[in-house]
């Protein structure tokens, strides 16, 4: 059965058409150069996050991601750099790459708004062979994957204090994965990229002199595809500790809870379940987050501390 279950989500990974592609991230408000490049330099600091994620677990095969990013603020706070590095596993498949982003910061009375680009290059591989089929010689099975997938995308993130929005496509090419010797219906076509939309935003409500509270959401956009939503609600107690609820349409509930260690180390984790079909077979997803912040004098930390 396992083997089976394998087998469906490889398969998934390459034929589906409608599917998201993309990494997934439910801590996305604290990943955000991952779906924006022009949230690079941002919180005008020089900012590390490193995430892993473990979906659907159970499930042998499942996605599992690890990414570490790097943003900053030159000293002219105009220009933002970025550079972000990710792992991604699903089935047989494999993506390891970086992306380099740039960010242009425009003061605005009450905030900035920025326009960001990135570039970046993929390793993409996939193990057919380690696929066990009735037929050990079908040729369809035979050859495995392996590719270099460049691509750009470009952004644009407006933030002040207490609210932020964002719209993105970080990946602009639609990569093609063919084989000649592969059966399918598109003349060799394994699979393709198609581009993504992502558009963010958030809003930071004072319940008092202690309490806060943060909604949030994701919308997520592929050619083909129904669109999905990330909605978010936080609740900050005194600026250190944050517990909050997502639902993702049509796929989660999920549970966050982070942790402002002091002014420059937090941690975050959060608990998706599944309410799909597929919950069934699988007890939840695992991700935790680490954000270090290092400031380059003490009084330049953490501005907007909420995004």
């Amino acid at each position: 059965m396992k083997k089976h279950i394998i087998f469906f989500i490889s398969v998934l990974a390459f034929y589906s058409a409608s599917a998201q592609q993309d990494a997934m991230y439910t801590q996305y408000m604290f990943n955000t150069l991952a779906v924006n490049p022009a949230y690079a330099g941002s919180r005008n600091v020089l900012s590390a996050t490193a995430l892993y994620r473990r979906q659907w677990v159970g499930v042998e095969g499942a996605p599992e991601t690890q990414t570490i990013s790097f943003d900053a603020a030159m000293p002219n706070k105009k220009v933002g750099l970025g550079v972000q590095i990710f792992n991604d596993r699903l089935g047989i498949t494999k993506t390891t790459g970086a992306y380099l982003s740039y960010a242009y910061r425009i003061p605005l009375s009450r905030g900035a708004l920025a326009l960001g680009v990135q570039a970046g290059l993929a390793h993409f591989r996939a193990d057919f062979n380690s696929v066990r089929l009735n037929s050990p010689v079908d040729p369809g099975f035979q050859n495995n994957i392996n590719t270099i997938l460049p691509n750009y995308g470009f952004g644009i993130y407006y933030n002040t204090d207490r609210f932020f929005f964002g719209v993105a496509t970080p990946h602009l090419l639609n990569n093609r994965f063919e084989d000649e010797n592969t059966p399918t219906v598109d003349n060799g076509l394994v699979a393709k990229q198609y581009l993504h939309l992502f558009v963010t935003s958030g809003y930071v409500i004072d319940l008092g002199e202690d309490f806060k509270l943060k909604p949030s959401f994701l919308i997520k956009g592929v050619m083909g595809a129904p669109i999905q939503a990330d909605v978010n609600m936080n609740f900050w107690i005194k600026d250190r500790i944050s517990i909050g609820g997502q639902y993702r349409t049509g796929d989660a509930f999920a549970g966050l809870l982070e942790l402002q260690v002091n002014e420059q180390l937090r941690f975050g984790y959060a608990y998706d379940h599944t309410v799909s079909q597929l919950g069934n077979y699988n007890s939840g997803s695992h991700e935790i987050m680490v954000r270090y912040e290092f400031g380059f004098t003490k009084n330049r930390i953490v501005a907007p501390r909420y995004f």
